[in-house]
């Protein structure tokens, strides 16, 4: 699935993408200074002038990463204020690094999670964050913002974030 490793460009300092994406000649057309790795199996690359961090974290619902995400939106902007690009990748560019680029954007660039989540998917279409990452997302933005946009809500196949509710009725209706 070549659209994994599509490097997506958030911001002007902010990119994404999945374990594929993270080549040498991409990082440096880009001008990435440094790669933030968020998978467990995915070896961190080592290419000359990129710092790498690796968050050795599951693609779990119960997995937390809520405990990553001050320090990661804080790396993300001190690179950013050194002048430097991040990207943040983890197995496919999915839930993991998807979840991380959302926090950095909600607490630095002072986005809800709804206007983040359409920032993120409008540069990466595929994105999807687990359902156990969007309830850390939305606790989170509660304590940023200290209201919510987005609410878990009980559907056909389980709770889903309220922005879903949408496409899983027309995704039930195809059956």
């Amino acid at each position: 699935m070549p659209f994994l490793s599509d490097l997506a460009k958030i911001t002007e300092w902010l990119y994404l993408c999945g374990a594929s994406g993270v080549t040498n000649e991409k990082l440096l057309n880009a001008g990435i200074t440094e790669i933030i790795n968020c998978s467990l199996d995915v070896p961190n690359v080592n290419l000359p002038g990129i710092k790498t961090t690796r968050i050795e974290i599951d693609d779990s619902p119960h997995a937390p990463l809520q405990k990553h995400f001050e320090s990661v939106a804080d790396q993300i902007d001190s690179v950013r204020s050194a002048g430097g690009k991040v990207l943040v990748h983890c197995v496919a560019g999915v839930s993991r690094s998807v979840t991380l680029c959302i926090v950095y954007l909600m607490k630095y660039q002072k986005l809800t999670l709804v206007q983040a989540h359409k920032e993120v998917i409008k540069r990466r279409p595929i994105i999807r964050p687990n359902m156990g990452f969007w309830k850390q997302l939305i606790e989170y933005e509660k304590v940023l913002h200290g209201k919510n946009t987005v609410e878990m809500i009980p559907s056909p196949i389980g709770f889903i974030p309220d922005i879903y509710q949408d496409q899983t009725r027309n995704m039930l209706a195809l059956y």
